[in-house]
């Protein structure tokens, strides 16, 4: 597994992950020096090279002059994100959620608002990948993510360990006159399809944020940035 970008790669090294070498272009400014001083501190390889080196190495371009290399992303099991919560707790499941970008930012949300992990299928989902990474700023080296055969399921689990799980779609009641108080779980819908009905039908209650305007949806990573902080507020 690749980190690429500054940021990314900073926030990877705040981490305890084995990083077996950092590859760092030649002569470049600014926070790569930080990047540098960082990696010789915790005594990881860094390798120097041109940037067309780092650009046949770079999956997207995107490099920004740095690369990480370490091993596979590793999940954790819903259990480990459940134990993790004391009071409070909130926790964002991605009903199928196929887009990189939008997964990334969902992640990146979570790890803002201080979640204690997402949920995602390993089905009819985008996975963490280096492009998923890169994009949530670093934020999924922090973030617990788990990966499950059935969003269903996971929904049962929380609500067994006394979460109340609300789905995120348009025609729901308003968020902001709803109990958000306790452990809360947040399911955000795919780009095209929202919600699944049987999905729906296994939370707790549907909530939407009012739209004003004739657009008739938000993007999913914004819409959950909105609900996510309306959580975080009331506490």
């Amino acid at each position: 597994m690749k980190t690429e970008g500054r940021n990314a790669v900073l926030e990877l090294l705040k981490t305890d992950k084995n990083i077996d070498k950092i590859l760092m272009e030649k002569n470049a400014q600014g926070s790569l020096g930080r990047i540098f001083a960082e990696a010789r501190k915790k005594n990881i390889r860094v390798q120097f090279a041109d940037k067309k080196v780092l650009d046949k190495q770079s999956a997207e371009g995107r490099h920004q002059g740095v690369i990480a290399f370490c091993g596979d992303y590793e999940y954790c099991g819903i259990e480990q994100i459940i134990s993790a919560t004391s009071q409070n707790g909130l926790v964002i499941l991605c009903d199928g959620i196929e887009d990189v970008h939008n997964l990334g930012s969902v992640i990146r949300v979570a790890e803002c608002v201080g979640a204690n992990g997402v949920v995602i299928p390993t089905h009819n989902s985008a996975a963490v990948t280096e492009a998923v990474i890169r994009i949530s700023a670093g934020a999924a080296n922090h973030v617990k993510v788990a990966k499950v055969t059935s969003i269903n399921a996971a929904i049962q689990t929380l609500k067994d360990a006394g979460y109340w799980v609300y789905a995120l779609e348009a025609d729901g009641n308003d968020i902001y006159a709803a109990d958000l108080s306790g452990n809360v779980a947040l399911v955000i819908g795919g780009e095209d399809s929202g919600v699944k009905r049987l999905t729906r039908e296994r939370c707790d209650g549907v909530l939407s944020l009012p739209l004003k305007g004739r657009v008739n949806s938000l993007n999913a990573s914004v819409a959950l940035g909105v609900a996510a902080y309306e959580v975080l507020r009331r506490r």
